[in-house]
């Protein structure tokens, strides 16, 4: 069966064509285009600002937007320097800070649109916490792992012969795969294939970090921190949607020495 899985995606790939993740190389299947995508962020993410409530204190405001624009500005040069800039095209960057002290959360949608909760704050403890975070979830916006993961649902849902009609005649399906793409939903049988692209924002997070002036070093101090709160209740990494915080520590250590060659001070 898994051959036959792997035969049928590799088939998928070469009928429709496939995308390259910056950074890591890693081929992925881009069946939804980014403007299509970018769109339905644009849209949700208006949603959920204009609930909010967003935070009223000023200097935690200033200081998501100062680190969410050094970060944005980093990926603009990386991306420069490897001759990829029109991969951004139609991002228009948002950064905004949501009063709840109660979620420890951050996200970041396709396009740049970017969301801190001022539960996590305490978290990141200071400007290089919040860049370790910020890099994180703006890296999942520039490897596409949205429109990944979109792609990844249209065929689950609708199957590749009926995909093109589906998303014109269902837009309500259509609708609900893309929640469940930029992580509003959750499905247990994606988890994998999302604790793969945990770690792969890992990766990039770190190296947008480095370019912005942040020490690379700060990042698994930050995941140490977030395990310590956890108090060791994390569920096993195979029910999760993120790698355990043992696994992300070490694999962020063993990317430092290549962040480093990054790292402008």
């Amino acid at each position: 069966m898994l051959k036959k899985i792997s035969s049928s995606v590799l088939l998928l790939s070469l009928v429709y064509g496939c995308a390259t993740v910056p950074v890591t190389g890693r081929k992925q299947l881009n069946l939804v285009s980014s403007s299509e995508i970018n769109q339905m962020a644009a849209q949700q993410y208006s949603e959920v600002i204009k609930t909010g409530p967003l935070s009223t204190n000023q200097q935690q405001t200033e200081l998501i937007k100062k680190v969410g624009v050094k970060i944005q500005k980093a990926v603009e040069q990386y991306m420069g320097q490897k001759g990829l800039s029109d991969q951004l095209a139609g991002f228009a960057w948002e950064f905004n800070l949501i009063q709840d002290d109660k979620t420890v959360n951050a996200w970041c949608m396709p396009g740049g649109k970017v969301a801190f909760y001022t539960a996590i704050l305490p978290i990141c403890k200071d400007e290089e916490g919040i860049a370790v975070v910020m890099g994180h979830e703006v890296a999942h916006a520039i490897a596409n792992h949205g429109r990944e993961r979109m792609s990844q649902g249209l065929i689950a849902e609708f199957g590749l012969s009926t995909i093109g009609a589906a998303m014109g005649q269902n837009p309500t399906a259509t609708q609900q795969i893309f929640q469940q793409a930029i992580g509003m939903g959750a499905n247990i049988g994606m988890l994998k294939f999302s604790r793969s692209h945990e770690s792969e924002a890992d990766h990039m997070g770190l190296i947008f970090m480095a370019m912005a002036g942040y020490d690379p070093s700060s990042a698994p101090k930050f995941w140490e921190r977030m395990a310590t709160l956890s108090g060791g209740q994390q569920p096993p990494e195979f029910l999760s949607t993120h790698p355990s915080h043992e696994t992300r520590i070490k694999d962020l250590e063993g990317w430092i020495p290549e962040a480093m060659q990054y790292y402008k001070k």
